[in-house]
């Protein structure tokens, strides 16, 4: 995505929750979003509808029931670029980002979960030196890892018994207060260490 109106249209908290909601568990009425979600069914409805106008959404088959009107995701997955959109699609990103924090800091805390599931999680990172082509080489090999993964949200049925809903965050992001001075071998130092 790089038009700046879609991007700004998916900068929504909901709209993010709604496509991986239906990514998930597959076609659903406003009504199922709504109680999985925590919301009111008006403002699943509106969302989903403003998802459908952007491209997002859609509504499914019919189940057989006229009042059923499900709806589907367009696509599992959703990309934008953040250098050729500017503004909306950094807005995109930070509702994205503080999204995901959001859910870090909530398993990081929660205590009534079952440890098995608690010493499988991971939370971790490492700061190297790459290149831009390693880097982006890095990210197609995490991707290719995941891609069985991803494979199971077409077929329900391919997920082993005892499998829940995880997320798995990927980024990688440059440090520039850790850049090379370019006049000397040094590291910069030209930020606060404890900003």
């Amino acid at each position: 995505m790089t038009d700046p109106t879609t991007l700004r249209a998916l900068a929504h908290p909901l709209r993010l929750d709604l496509i991986e909601l239906l990514g998930t568990i597959g076609p659903a009425t406003a009504a199922a979003c709504a109680r999985h979600l925590g919301v009111s069914q008006a403002s699943a409805s509106f969302h989903l509808r403003q998802l459908e106008a952007y491209g997002f959404a859609e509504r499914a088959p019919a189940t057989g029931d006229r009042r059923e009107r499900p709806w589907r995701v367009t696509d599992i997955e959703q990309s934008w670029s953040s250098t050729d959109s500017g503004a909306a699609a950094q807005a995109l990103e930070q509702v994205f980002v503080e999204r995901e924090a959001a859910r870090i800091l909530a398993w990081s805390t929660a205590t009534d979960e079952p440890e098995e599931w608690r010493r499988a999680s991971f939370l971790g990172g490492a700061t190297v030196p790459m290149t831009p082509e390693e880097l982006a080489d890095v990210g197609a090999q995490l991707s290719e890892v995941l891609a069985p993964y991803v494979a199971r949200l077409g077929d329900p049925a391919a997920a082993p018994d005892g499998a829940r809903f995880v997320r798995v965050l990927l980024a990688g992001t440059p440090l520039p207060h850790l850049d090379p001075d370019p006049t000397s071998n040094e590291v910069r130092h030209d930020r606060d260490p404890d900003d």
